[in-house]
């Protein structure tokens, strides 16, 4: 299970992580802690599932959400957010939508991940397929492979 995977590489590597979920609402977070152990490497996740929360919560600023909330500015957003709030050595963000239709114009099954570390920070789109159901799914593990700490970076814009 790449959960366990990821909570194992944290833990041997001293490092930790903390999400922001939009797209996921709690899904990410919740694929993290069933794992045994996992409160060694990490450290909390917020949803912000709507505008005000991004903003107020996560500290997502006007600049950003003018790009619309299903963007790289506000997944960067979201994780710097994160990062800030638990001190964490990595976060990530999911933003996107998730369906039946479209919203704000943009298809389901699109997806920004973001993530952010002490040192970096960048976002990858990615697109899904599927139901609503098999879409948030899929973002979850998609962003459980982002986290690969080896290459957290590599795949992003």
């Amino acid at each position: 299970m790449i959960a366990q995977l990821l909570i194992d590489t944290l833990r041997e590597k001293g490092q930790s992580v903390s999400v922001a979920e939009s797209l996921t609402g709690g899904s990410l977070a919740s694929a993290l802690v069933d794992i045994p152990g996992a409160s060694d490497v990490f450290f909390g996740g917020v949803v912000a599932y709507t505008i005000s929360a991004k903003r107020e919560v996560l500290g997502v600023g006007e600049e950003a959400l003018t790009c619309g909330v299903v963007s790289q500015e506000v997944a960067i957003a979201m994780a710097k957010g994160a990062l800030d709030l638990f001190g964490s050595d990595y976060a990530i963000s999911t933003t996107g939508v998730a369906g039946p239709g479209p919203a704000e114009g943009i298809e389901p099954g699109t997806m920004w991940l973001g993530c952010a570390s002490k040192i970096l920070t960048g976002a990858v789109q990615i697109q899904l397929t599927g139901d609503r159901n098999q879409i948030r799914a899929a973002a979850v593990n998609a962003a459980l492979e982002l986290i690969d700490t080896q290459e957290v970076f590599s795949r992003l814009r």
